[in-house]
């Protein structure tokens, strides 16, 4: 009988390595797959580093069937080539922002930049989970590539020699201005938008030949020391509100099993939310600082804000004849704002 334990013992030993020995070997055996993306971020910034973050949760939610090769600082190619690198090949995927593709299609003016449109980061994250997914699939669609979602860090903030209180005060006021629909939508409200590079700003706004400037969020504006030249500025911001996106090959895309597809969603909405939620901090912590300095911030009222919006989406209808894709995006947009109340 000790002899027959022994034997059985050991049977059940056997059975059990085997075991492991099999799901090892089904582990190793398991498809592995690869995705190489490219950010304009660099790796030390707090995007990149939130987007470090990201490439750490699909590898660990995959049980490493999922690695993102990432590279930084558009170390592949330049930043307004990483879409048709992705498109074509050359890269799997995408990870700066639908802006850099206005010349292709000016309808990714409005997956880029909603000039003047939703007032906080998920209002705008709303639109795209609420159909605006299914309209960028048109766009993105024609070039071989499937949008996987938006990161957004929330609204700029002007800087300003003067004080920016109400639409009023943006007659002849004198700002750099990026180009197209931003410097349109000004220009129709009397301002006086002036493209130029930004490296020219600093001096500008010290010698008083330009009133003000539009660069990035509040947080962004004091790291650049904008507020250290100037004694205005605008908090919450009411007029632009850039997105980055995750866009990824489509035939890459469709070739992962669908959980690992699942699991890129997942990782990229949370990168969305903590995008939103460490910018939140960030802005809402050097508005304290300014404040204490003495930098005035204006908080345009709710009757000014929609007063902007009206004259943006003017502009928004112009921009909206130059391709059908154009149009298709801009009646979505319009048709969720009035959904949430912010347009008649």
């Amino acid at each position: 009988m000790k002899k027959q334990g022994i034997i059985s013992a050991f049977a059940c030993c056997v059975a059990l390595c085997s075991l492991v020995v099999w799901t090892n070997l089904s582990a190793a055996t398991e498809d592995q797959y690869k995705l190489r993306i490219q950010t304009h971020h660099g790796p030390k910034t707090v995007s990149g580093e939130l987007v470090a973050q990201f490439v750490d949760d699909i590898k660990v939610m995959s049980g490493g069937r999922l690695t993102i090769q990432m590279f930084y600082s558009s170390s592949v190619v330049k930043s307004v080539e990483t879409f048709d690198s992705a498109s074509t090949g050359i890269l799997d995927g995408d990870m700066t922002g639908a802006g850099y593709q206005i010349g292709k299609d000016p309808a990714f003016q409005f997956m880029a930049d909603i000039m003047g449109g939703y007032e906080s980061a998920w209002q705008q994250y709303a639109w795209l989970y609420n159909g605006g997914m299914e309209a960028a699939d048109r766009l993105y669609g024609k070039y071989d590539m499937k949008l996987i979602g938006w990161w957004i860090y929330g609204q700029e903030s002007f800087a300003s020699n003067k004080p920016l209180s109400g639409p009023g005060d943006l007659v002849n006021w004198k700002f750099r201005s990026p180009p197209g629909l931003a410097a349109e939508i000004f220009a129709s409200l009397g301002a006086n938008p002036v493209v130029m590079n930004f490296t020219r700003v600093f001096n500008a706004l010290e010698n008083r030949s330009l009133d003000g400037t539009d660069a990035s969020g509040l947080a962004n504006n004091v790291d650049l020391g904008l507020y250290d030249i100037v004694d205005h500025g605008t908090f919450p911001g009411f007029h632009s509100m850039p997105s980055d996106h995750l866009a990824i090959n489509k035939e890459k895309w469709e070739a992962l099993p669908d959980d690992l597809k699942r699991i890129v969603e997942v990782a990229m909405q949370k990168l969305a939310f903590q995008t939103a939620l460490t910018y939140e901090v960030k802005n809402n912590e050097a508005a304290g600082q300014l404040r204490k300095d003495g930098v005035k911030l204006h908080f345009w009222s709710p009757q000014d804000r929609r007063e902007f919006r009206s004259a943006a989406m003017s502009a928004w209808q112009s921009w909206a004849e130059k391709s059908t894709d154009t149009r298709y995006l801009v009646n979505s947009h319009i048709a969720f704002l009035k959904r949430l109340g912010l347009a008649d």
